[in-house]
């Protein structure tokens, strides 16, 4: 088996006292490194926005972030570079990066003009980099510092959701202050990626490189989590499976009789993705029994492999006439990092609606959460944001920016 598939309950101890209990079930969802002879060749496209607000610093910085990127490219690898201001072109088509001296100088000579239009990037970025999908771990990183004044947004989140069907995963760095959080977000959930904020120019280089060493990591894609629920249990009808790690992302669940299906995208080796599914599940007969079995399924693009499935994990839990409750730590943290970013986006929605003290009592439920799972940082920057309107203080764009960031991940 080349996945590593891991279910814990919150509690695996059932009251049978009760018609019917509640328990969150947490998935670990990684690859395994065994049997690795030779890395997966990596098929990456750069989606730049050049536009006349990149000009000076901000440009410099993503060009040398750039080039740091091709010369970690092997031979092997291959590289697409696509630019945007009002319209897009290719500045290097889809391609093995034999001549990495070649593809700088195009990089270097990347000049800023003109406005934004992101869904004509993010459009010949796919195109390109879907010529090479075949047998390598594609990826396309798209950087913007603006809104999308020449485009249209609900045409990027089709092109986003295009990419996840050719096995191409999205990610999107947002530079500056000035960019769409929302829509960013929107773009990196549906292409199975991360959203990444680079507050100031000098933070570019350290962004691409940690989103490199990411896909660096991938070695298998498309993955798919599978559940069997068996007779009693079911999910919760809101919201019922969200990822967690090592991102919070509210996924789409796909359903037929009892089994249930989500996309998980790419698998990286030691760094697991890691799911919380809702469920509730009836009363049943004492002692232990099996509530749902657990697979995956996924590509493996070096061995050209597709739609391979993990052996079967069976989750099981014990009812007892005399509850003796036994909840399992890690799994409250899990379940706090998705409390944590659910009261921060309903504190967002308040604050678009003009409910300033709603989203105070929001920001400092989320600051408290935060606090029990650890997240000190994402506690300070939240509980700071809630005392700044307590204030009468507006929210800049930055501390927006930073609310959005901290309240999806644990920052290190």
């Amino acid at each position: 088996m080349k996945v590593d598939l891991q279910c814990v309950l919150s509690d695996s101890h059932l009251d049978l006292t009760q018609a019917s209990s509640q328990r969150q079930l947490a998935v670990s969802v990684a690859a395994l490194p065994e049997g690795r002879s030779a890395n997966v060749p990596l098929n990456l496209c750069l989606v730049l926005d050049h536009s006349g607000s990149m000009a000076g610093q901000p440009l410099k910085t993503v060009q040398q972030a750039a080039c740091r990127i091709v010369d970690s490219l092997t031979p092997e690898d291959r590289l697409t570079i696509v630019l945007f201001d009002h319209q897009a072109k290719v500045l290097v088509p889809q391609q093995p990066v034999l001549s990495p001296d070649n593809i700088k100088q195009k990089i270097k000579g990347i000049r800023a003009s003109g406005g934004t239009a992101i869904d004509e990037g993010l459009k010949f970025g796919i195109e390109e980099v879907a010529k090479g999908r075949e047998g390598s771990i594609s990826q396309v990183f798209l950087l913007t510092d603006g809104e999308n004044e020449h485009g249209d947004n609900e045409r990027c989140l089709k092109l986003a959701h295009l990419a996840a069907d050719y096995n191409l995963t999205l990610s999107t760095l947002g530079f500056g202050d000035h960019w769409n959080q929302d829509m960013l977000e929107r773009i990196a959930d549906a292409g199975g990626g991360s959203l990444s904020y680079i507050q100031e120019p000098e933070d570019a280089i350290a962004e691409f490189s940690r989103l490199f060493t990411r896909i660096q990591s991938v070695s298998l894609t498309n993955a798919h989590l599978i559940f069997n629920l068996l007779p009693g249990v079911r999910l919760a009808e809101l919201k019922p499976i969200a990822q967690v790690a090592p991102e919070t992302v509210e996924l789409t669940t796909i359903q037929e009789a009892s089994q249930v299906s989500v996309r998980l995208g790419d698998l990286m080796v030691e760094v697991p993705r890691i799911v919380l599914a809702n469920l509730y599940i009836g009363r049943q007969p004492a002692g232990t029994y099996p509530i749902l079995q657990a697979q995956v399924q996924y590509d493996d693009p070096l061995q050209s492999g597709a739609a391979i499935l993990s052996d079967l994990v069976t989750v099981t839990a014990t009812g007892q006439s005399v509850y003796q409750p036994q909840p399992d730590s890690q799994v409250q943290r899990h379940v706090l990092a998705l409390a944590k970013y659910r009261q921060t986006q309903i504190a967002e929605q308040k604050l678009q609606l003009g409910d300033r003290q709603g989203a105070v009592t929001l920001l400092q439920s989320a600051a408290k959460t935060a606090l029990q799972m650890g997240d000190t940082k994402a506690a300070t920057v939240l509980q700071d944001n809630a005392t700044r309107l307590q204030s009468g203080q507006d929210l800049t764009e930055r501390d927006r920016k930073q609310t959005r960031i901290v309240s999806k991940t644990v920052l290190h």
